[in-house]
C-alpha cells in the first residue's frame, strides 16, 4: 500500500501562508533543501490542491526555476502529479504534461493508495489536507515550523471539527533556523 505524506511549511502560528498567499517567511537553507531534494527522490507522485497547483506549476515550470534548481525541479516536473478541484475541468504541467485532476479527492486517493508504487506527497492543499484527514488517507505529517508568527492566514487544517490523535514519530532540525515534527496516526 503507498502511503500519503504531507510536507509542509508551517508558522509557529500554523498557517500555510500570510493571508495573500504570501510564502517570503520561509525560512529555507542548504539542510532543508537537502531533505527537499531526497524527498523528491523517494516519492512516486504528488497531490496538490487547485491553489497550490497553480502557483507549484508556474514557478516549477519556468525556465529558469528548471535551471537554477534541476535537483527539485527535476523530479517535481517529472513526477505524476493528481490535482483535486471542482472548477479545473483539465490540468497542465508544462511539456511534461503529467498531470490529472479529479474532483473527489477521497474516492482518488483511496485508489492511488491501494495501488502499487512509491508513496506520494501533499505539498501546501491545506483544502485537500483537511479533506483527507478525517478520512484516515494521510500516513505522515511533516510540519517544517520556520521561526515566525504571521498572526492570520491561510490554516492548514480547516472544516472538520473531530479530533485527530497523531503520535510524534520524529523531529529534526534544519539550518538551526527550523524544525521538522514528524508525526503519525494512531492507527498507523
Amino acid at each position: 500500500m503507498r502511503r500519503v505524506i504531507v510536507s509542509n511549511l508551517v508558522s509557529l502560528d500554523g498557517y500555510l501562508a500570510a493571508p495573500d498567499g504570501d510564502l517570503s517567511w520561509f525560512a529555507v537553507g542548504p539542510e532543508f533543501l537537502g531533505y527537499a531534494q531526497g524527498l523528491m527522490r523517494e516519492v512516486g507522485a504528488i497531490l496538490f490542491g487547485r491553489v497550490t497547483y497553480e502557483m507549484m506549476r508556474d514557478y516549477w515550470t519556468s525556465p529558469a526555476v528548471v535551471e537554477e534548481d534541476p535537483l527539485v525541479a527535476g523530479p517535481m516536473n517529472e513526477k505524476p502529479k493528481h490535482v483535486f478541484s471542482r472548477t479545473l475541468k483539465k490540468v497542465s504541467w508544462g511539456k511534461w504534461d503529467n498531470a490529472s485532476v479529479s474532483a473527489d479527492p477521497v474516492a482518488t486517493v483511496t485508489q492511488l493508495r491501494a495501488g502499487s508504487g512509491a508513496d506520494m506527497v501533499i505539498f501546501g492543499s491545506g483544502g485537500l489536507v483537511s479533506a483527507l484527514t478525517p478520512h484516515g488517507l494521510i500516513d505522515e505529517y511533516r510540519f517544517i515550523v520556520n521561526p515566525s508568527v504571521l498572526g492570520k492566514g491561510i490554516p492548514m487544517f480547516r472544516g472538520f471539527s473531530e479530533r485527530i490523535s497523531l503520535v510524534l514519530a520524529d523531529s529534526r532540525t534544519f539550518d538551526a533556523r527550523t524544525v521538522m515534527l514528524t508525526y503519525r496516526s494512531v492507527a498507523s
